[in-house]
């Protein structure tokens, strides 16, 4: 199992120096798109920056499964399984033709579902197998409606031929495109499988999941909307800006209130496939508009936060791994003390918070101050409209931004400060080399893309259609558009040092904390949910929490006070759950079809012959 794995981890450095080979030097290999349907395979820039992604996550992915699968009874199901769904991934990225992109597409969807099955093969997991599976396939059907009507049309090989089919088939190629690949990446409202399925999976596989597999999905989205579509109409950038804000805000809010620290990194997925949506939904108004320079930077501040995304949401999702195998658990009421337990998982977690959380110096600040900028740029429209749209997805980003500094300041707060809660956590410990080596690595890039974002910006700004002139002086410079971050950085630094100095050897002597002469008892301390009170009355009247109270009394004395509250997800409570009792109706109804009798399935047959006759009698079937 682990020789496997580490020839993974080979395998994808090598891809991962492919990708970037190409991306650096702006040069294609292998086949371009085709329109027929047999195998072809190729690598241009952007699939080459994407293939970049699938290395960053997936090496250490395979690294810390080295440990974290040690012990297991699955262990060698689960290591063949990671394989099969990296190499999914590269293929979609590869593939150049019809058949071969749906192939890889496909299998990509089915490998996560069969790591779950093995390791949950109990009701639960099964049930949230199917959930995954008939969300992803209802919605993922755009895909094959847009891939093949563009291969039919011969627009995949050549994207100027979808223009002269007329703008309906535009319209729908790129309404089922956008449904199909928003779907696998977790736009709101076709997001509802994302949280069942991530929390559930193995945390190396949920690490691929939200740091990969999302990703390529956006990949699927650039593509269609800036080459397939052969220069993407307005509606297409506005209706990707309405679905990234959506997506943006709903996902931060439910993250806030999770309880369960893995279903919360989920819901940050979405909250982070919305910002990233955003902005490229800015770059598709900019090009609809003939603004190369802003299209530029707009589509590459959402690449760089593609990639941001990926190295800190892998991170924290290994991290929670660890501290589940640790701590024996990963409810945040009953989590406490990592930082001081797990020398180097804490830190490293910690670091990946912040970077999620947008603060300074760290990656995900850098790639959401280029999203802003962008989002600027459609405020200074002359279209009332466009500026207006652009005004509302500011404001949408700045509130997402707070709301995740909060949610992941709770993060924090409960998991790797105070003191452990459990019995459990009171002995948590280091976990092993390889895992906690991963999680380190992973620290060290968000720290390192969060210093020098520049130097990725003129390769991602190339990307844009157009001459590449973001790079090139239209108006826009790297310098102009990320701040100085490493000046920055080395000057608080020295400050910080300086301080530390004149601080000098002093230390605080310790004391037991004052509450109010009870004595110490961590079911006092504090909850997830004193972190989210206040926006829970805000938004109240919109997220419609649920609480119940238990009052037991006896003779006359009450005895004990049980409280238990929630915030419902509304999107399964009003949208999916009717949709789901509609079909359990139309299939009770239709399982009466399913007599068992063959006199009944023959008068079937009769009868469709029947019909089938009379219509090519009329002329209705030609």
């Amino acid at each position: 199992m682990r020789p496997a794995l580490w020839i993974q981890a080979l395998g994808l450095a090598l891809v991962g120096v492919a990708g970037a080979v190409c991306l650096l030097d702006g040069r294609s290999a292998g086949s371009g798109f085709v329109s027929a349907f047999h195998p072809e395979v190729g690598i241009d820039p952007l699939s080459g920056f994407f293939l970049v992604v699938v290395a960053v996550v997936g090496i250490p992915a395979a690294v810390y499964a080295t440990d974290y699968l040690r012990g297991s009874p699955h262990a060698r199901h689960l290591a063949v399984l990671t394989g099969v769904f990296q190499l999914a991934l590269i293929g979609v990225l590869v593939a150049r033709d019809a058949s071969l992109f749906l192939a890889f597409w496909e299998l990509m969807t089915l490998v996560p579902a069969a790591a779950i099955l093995i390791a949950h093969g109990d009701g639960a997991g099964r049930r949230t197998v199917f959930e995954y599976l008939a969300i992803t396939h209802i919605g993922g059907a755009g895909v094959w409606v847009a891939i093949l009507l563009l291969a039919q049309r011969g627009a995949l090989g050549g994207p100027a031929d979808l223009a002269s089919a007329g703008a309906g088939i535009q319209a729908v190629v790129a309404v089922a495109g956008l449904i199909g690949f928003g779907t696998k990446a977790g736009l709101v409202p076709l997001h509802s499988w994302l949280p069942r399925a991530h929390p559930v999976a193995p945390s190396h596989i949920s690490a691929v999941m939200s740091g990969v597999m999302v990703k390529v999905a956006l990949y699927g989205i650039v593509r269609l909307v800036f080459e397939w579509l052969d220069g993407p109409p307005l509606w297409v950038g506005i209706a990707l800006l309405a679905a990234g804000g959506l997506s943006a805000l709903v996902g931060i809010l439910y993250a806030l209130f999770q309880r369960d620290l893995k279903r919360l990194l989920a819901f940050s997925t979405i909250e982070n496939v919305g910002i990233i949506a955003l902005a490229f939904g800015a770059a598709a108004v900019f090009v609809s508009r003939g603004e190369e320079g802003w299209a530029a930077l707009a589509l590459a501040a959402g690449l760089l936060h593609s990639l941001n995304h990926a190295v800190f949401k892998a991170l924290l999702f290994l991290g929670a791994g660890s501290i589940d195998r640790s701590a024996g658990g990963l409810d945040l009421d009953r989590l406490g003390g990592i930082l001081r337990r797990m020398p180097w998982t804490g830190p490293a977690f910690l670091v990946g918070a912040l970077s999620i959380a947008g603060l300074p110096f760290l990656n995900g600040f850098a790639s959401e101050w280029l999203a802003f900028q962008a989002l600027l740029g459609l405020g200074r429209q002359d279209a009332a409209g466009i500026a207006l749209a652009g005004g509302l997805a500011v404001a949408v980003l700045g509130a997402t931004v707070g709301l995740g500094a909060v949610c992941f300041a709770k993060v924090v707060g409960l998991v790797l400060l105070g003191r452990p809660r459990t019995p459990r956590g009171e002995e948590a410990g280091e976990v092993g080399v390889s895992m906690r080596t991963a999680i380190v690595a992973l620290g060290a890039a968000c720290i390192a893309l969060g210093l020098a974002p520049g130097l990725l910006l003129p390769s991602l700004a190339d990307l844009a259609p157009g001459d590449g002139s973001f790079s090139r002086g239209a108006g826009f410079s790297v310098a102009g558009t990320s701040l100085p971050t490493l000046g920055i950085a080395v000057s608080l630094a020295v400050a910080v040092g300086l301080l530390v100095l004149a601080r000098g050897r002093r230390t605080a002597a310790s004391a037991p904390v004052w509450i109010c002469g009870q004595p110490s008892d961590d079911r006092l301390a504090w909850t997830s949910a004193a972190f989210t009170k206040p926006v829970l009355l805000v938004l109240s009247a919109v997220l419609r929490p649920e609480r119940e109270v238990d009052v037991l009394v006896q003779a006359g004395v009450v005895r004990e006070v049980r409280h238990r509250a929630g915030v419902p997800h509304l999107f399964d409570s009003l949208l999916y759950g009717p949709l789901v009792r509609c079909a359990l109706i139309g299939a009770s109804a239709t399982r009466r079809l399913q007599s068992g009798s063959l006199r009944l399935y023959i008068a079937y047959l009769v009868g469709l012959v029947m019909v089938l006759l009379l219509l090519a009698r009329t002329g209705v079937l030609g």
